[in-house]
């Protein structure tokens, strides 16, 4: 299945619910002030945010005036142009994290409680590993015993080492532990797995800066990737914490999960907007081959295509 196909099938949830609302606005007869303000509604009901549906509100207006459009339906492929537009301004986004191998890339997970850093951690392994890379796992959410299980089962099914300590150890130690074993075994990732906490929690943010900062210290030659994991369905509180955890630990990138059960979809559009940091990869189900690197023109085109129009 194409990657297209693959986010039409991921997305019919968020379509339906939000994306059949915004694009049946563009199917009235004027651009009268009614249009205007459902199409702001629609816009911030699916988390857009006030901001940034009032600028795209404008740009619309502007684009509308400057080609002489007169109807919705003409002004709809120009909002389309938009939005690719906005996504492709912020650098890096849509690229997967870079691995070389001649080289060792650390690939730093973080996140809330349950935004699926672990399985988004296995997922990855899986799709590098079948790539022909070596893999290591640092299991240092030590906080759960279950999340250390859990990552343990995704390394048996990929042959992937899975460095770990006991519940309740120095997560950050158990960081530096598994490096030295990454460097030692000339693997080209390592994975590191952290433990789920709420942005508001001071203590815990600065545990998650001391892990970056161990990595960072000792990482040498090495790249280092940090990517908040966030869950999808969150929306605009999903901005809050991007927000915190890149004050925290400048993050470069973002894994959106969990978007075929949102029923909202301009979440993306948001974080990409109002913190300039990339979307690298999207969640679209529970399969391994359901994280797929984030493709800005298939997105948005499997989001916006009406199902009657569909080609």
């Amino acid at each position: 299945m194409s990657f297209f196909e693959k986010l039409k099938q991921g997305l019919q949830g968020v379509r339906k619910r939000w994306s059949a609302g915004l694009t049946g606005i563009f199917t009235g007869s004027s651009l009268d002030d009614e249009f205007w303000e459902r199409f702001e509604e629609v816009l911030i009901s699916g988390d857009v945010g006030v901001t940034l549906s009032l600028r795209l509100i404008e740009d619309l207006k502007q684009e509308a005036r400057a080609r002489n459009v007169k109807t919705p339906e003409e002004l709809f492929r120009y909002f389309e142009k938009i939005l690719v537009d906005r996504l492709s301004s912020v650098p890096l986004m849509g690229q997967p994290v870079a691995v070389d191998k001649e080289s060792l890339t650390i690939v730093l997970l973080v996140g809330v409680n349950g935004s699926g850093k672990t399985t988004t951690a296995g997922k990855l392994a899986s799709q590098w590993t079948k790539a022909g890379l070596r893999v290591v796992f640092a299991a240092a959410d030590t906080f759960r015993a279950a999340a250390i299980d859990q990552l343990k089962v995704w390394g048996e099914r990929s042959g992937v080492r899975v460095i770990a300590q006991h519940q309740g150890s120095d997560a950050a130690a158990v960081a530096f532990d598994a490096l030295s074993a990454a460097k030692s075994s000339r693997a080209n990732v390592l994975l590191v797995d952290t433990a789920g906490r709420l942005h508001s929690k001071h203590n815990l943010m600065e545990e998650l800066g001391k892990i970056r900062r161990v990595l960072e210290k000792e990482r040498g030659d090495s790249s280092l990737e940090t990517l908040l994991v966030l869950d999808a369905v969150m929306g605009q509180n999903g901005l809050a914490q991007a927000e915190t955890f890149n004050k925290i630990l400048p993050l470069s990138g973002v894994v959106l999960s969990k978007y075929d059960n949102t029923a909202k979809g301009g979440i993306l559009l948001a974080i990409s907007e109002s913190l300039k940091i990339p979307v690298r990869y999207v969640g679209l189900g529970e399969g391994e081959n359901d994280l797929r690197s984030f493709d800005i023109k298939e997105f948005v085109r499997a989001l916006l295509e009406d199902e009657n129009n569909a080609g």
